[in-house]
């Protein structure tokens, strides 16, 4: 039997004060969902919808119905802007239609994920169900050449125009999308009273 493993154990790692490593980071993740698609493909011919398909079609929804997301609305809402901020007063129109571009090929991503999670929904309700062999390479192959061009000029573009404090406020909206906790959304704690009901005497 075809080993089908679970995606998302990428070994690199960062944290929300380095945005643009963690989206590249996610970049890596979106590769390893889709060669789990693309093992998918011929194991639910020759295997069927067994429990090691059910498991992978799971974890696949589950990533690209939350994380993937998330790393969209991260360039859109957050990253794109600041890109475009940071132009202001010169000719950014190259900047514009390149992000105007990435946007387009968000949507059409989504478009092409809605049409393999309805399958995908099948296998993991263990459900008899095949992927479509043109339908996935359509995704993957789309996503590559995706993820290529945000490497090769959204992130190396990023890393020159950005400031330390422009790259704080991404990662801590990157950090409160998923639900974060941040230093400054949590509410100050009181100060214990003294036993004696004095204020706490200084630490020597």
């Amino acid at each position: 039997m075809m080993r089908i493993e679970l995606p998302g154990q990428s070994g690199l790692t960062a944290g929300f004060e380095v945005p643009l490593e963690m989206l590249a980071a996610c970049h890596l993740r979106v590769q390893d969902q889709c060669a789990t698609l693309l093992r998918l493909v011929p194991h639910l011919a020759a295997q069927g919808c067994d429990r090691q398909a059910q498991q992978a079609a799971a974890a696949v929804m589950r990533y690209f119905d939350t994380a993937a997301r998330h790393h969209h609305d991260d360039e859109e809402r957050d990253l794109f802007p600041a890109l475009l901020e940071s132009m202001a007063g010169s000719d950014a129109v190259c900047l514009r239609e390149m992000t105007a571009a990435l946007t387009a090929e968000h949507r059409e991503l989504e478009r092409c994920w809605q049409a393999l999670r309805a399958v995908l929904a099948q296998v993991a309700a263990g459900q008899a169900a095949l992927l479509a062999q043109d339908e996935v390479a359509r995704f993957t192959e789309c996503y590559e050449r995706h993820i290529a061009r945000e490497e090769s000029e959204l992130l190396p573009m990023a890393r020159r125009l950005l400031s330390d404090a422009e790259l704080d406020r991404i990662g801590l909206a990157m950090r409160r999308r998923r639900g974060v906790a941040d230093d400054t959304d949590r509410p100050a704690l009181p100060t214990p009273a003294h036993p004696t009901g004095a204020p706490n005497a200084p630490a020597a």
